[in-house]
């Protein structure tokens, strides 16, 4: 019994190692990358009139830089507390979806270690973990490895941006700028086709139009349902039409 339990605890203990050095190695450049982006976003928030303690808290329930800075603008706009809870629920639905894209791969894994990934899923782990399945197995530890190693590094970055932020002007270095920026690089990402260029072009014109009608933020939940609704009509259109 003795050499059974040693044995076998030899046997699995390079495994975890090795899911632990391949799946920090597959998204290091991420965490990298997310260090400045969440300090710009603790800063935000710390001119938001958010503590560090809760930029940090947010950061761990609501792992989404997109959904965060809304948040965060939001807040320092005034917005309800309704109309941000709802916002940033239509911003993340994609989560789910993407979610649900990488679960299709690990069928008969443990529930809760799916659950577990899934709740780290946002588009850079999503991307880097779908491609690493491109590329030949990729087993979900590796996939929660990597999926957490961009979490924390994340949910640091933002707690200290929130306590530098004390220290930083108001406006200095453009950060009042970041969120626009952030989106406007995402939307970049998105433009795969003209489908994609289309939709960006009416979920923009569609919110600047609204935005002069409407009062509050709600031209922005309108806007973004409008265009991605438009989006699907048109997409559906052009299938047939490239049969031919």
């Amino acid at each position: 019994m003795s050499y059974t339990a040693e044995h076998e605890g030899a046997k699995h203990a390079p495994t975890r190692k090795s899911s632990l050095t391949q799946g920090l190695l597959a998204i290091w450049p991420i965490c990298v990358g997310y260090i400045p982006l969440g300090l710009a976003m603790g800063v935000l928030g710390e001119k938001a009139g958010l503590s560090p303690l809760q930029v940090g808290f947010m950061s761990l329930c609501v792992f989404a830089g997109s959904g965060q800075f809304i948040a965060v603008s939001m807040i320092a706009s005034g917005a309800s507390i309704a109309a941000i809870v709802f916002t940033t629920f239509i911003v993340n639905l994609r989560h789910l979806l993407m979610s649900s894209s990488l679960a299709v791969h690990y069928q008969g894994v443990c529930r809760k270690k799916i659950s577990v990934l899934s709740y780290g899923i946002v588009d850079e782990t999503f991307a880097v973990n779908l491609n690493q399945l491109k590329k030949g197995p990729w087993d979900i530890n590796k996939a929660i490895v990597a999926s957490y190693a961009a979490f924390f590094s994340w949910v640091i970055s933002t707690t200290l941006g929130c306590y530098s932020g004390r220290f930083i002007p108001e406006n200095a270095f453009g950060l009042d700028y970041a969120l626009t920026a952030m989106f406007i690089t995402l939307l970049i990402f998105q433009l795969n086709g003209s489908i994609f260029a289309i939709t960006a072009i009416i979920a923009g014109v569609s919110a600047v139009a609204l935005s002069l009608v409407l009062p509050g933020n709600a031209y922005i939940i309108i806007a973004t349902l409008f265009a991605a609704t438009a989006g699907v009509i048109i997409k559906k259109w052009r299938q047939p039409l490239g049969n031919h």
